[in-house]
């Protein structure tokens, strides 16, 4: 079971035969979610550390108007989501997810990384210090979010987060729909499709389906 989390942060340093007996000393378990479904709402006690194995999922918030804002999406096997939540003395998510694929998810009980103990084994030592890592790199990336929230316009958004993501061939490729792109930018989706033909007409981008293709780049660090 655990050769595909080899990769994820949560295991950093550990050997596949030691993901192995981790999983089996925390009782963990793997969890089949269907497209749409929800794998936690806000208000849910926090009981697992949920990691993805495959597929994909969103985090999201609704306001008290019925807004629905996204706040993060992943697609890549062995990230987590959700796990600052068991770590504060909130008794529950103030944000939900759901599965934005047919998904597997990875669910370690919390209590294996909660409970305190007088000899923790050293899986569960490593995990441990695995999650300072992550909260860290988390940390950042919830910076770069709020540097895209924080620009005054929609271009000016739409620029920053290019610029933040683009791989060494210049493009995006979004994991997300149009619709889940805007509630991440907190925009109007026929403001954004607008603002994006726009900025391809002014020479700025490329949009190729969901490659997003940079073609002046001294122009978008200008915005």
């Amino acid at each position: 079971m655990s050769g595909s989390y080899t990769q994820s942060p949560l295991f950093r340093g550990m050997t596949e035969e030691e993901i192995e007996l981790c999983l089996k000393e925390a009782k963990a378990d793997i969890v089949g979610f269907r497209k749409g479904e929800m794998i936690f709402n806000q208000g849910d006690t926090p009981r697992y550390i949920t990691m993805l194995v495959e597929g994909s999922v969103s985090i999201g918030n609704d306001s008290m108007s019925g807004k629905r804002s996204i706040l993060g999406m992943f697609s890549n096997p062995g990230e987590l989501f959700g796990e600052v939540f068991l770590f504060l003395n909130y008794n529950e998510y103030v944000n939900y997810a759901y599965a934005g694929s047919p998904s597997k998810i990875l669910e370690i009980p919390k209590e294996y990384l909660t409970k305190s103990g007088a000899n923790p084994s050293p899986f569960k030592s490593k995990m441990l210090s695995n999650m300072l890592t992550i909260f860290a790199e988390r940390t950042y990336y919830l910076n770069n979010r709020l540097q895209v929230l924080s620009c005054s316009t929609l271009r000016q958004k739409i620029a920053r987060f290019i610029l933040q993501n683009m791989n060494e061939r210049d493009r995006v490729t979004l994991k997300m729909s149009r619709e889940e792109f805007a509630d991440f930018l907190n925009a109007a989706r026929p403001s954004l499709s607008r603002e994006l033909m726009k900025m391809q007409d002014d020479g700025f981008i490329k949009v190729v389906r969901k490659d997003l293709i940079v073609k002046n780049l001294e122009g978008l660090k200008s915005i």
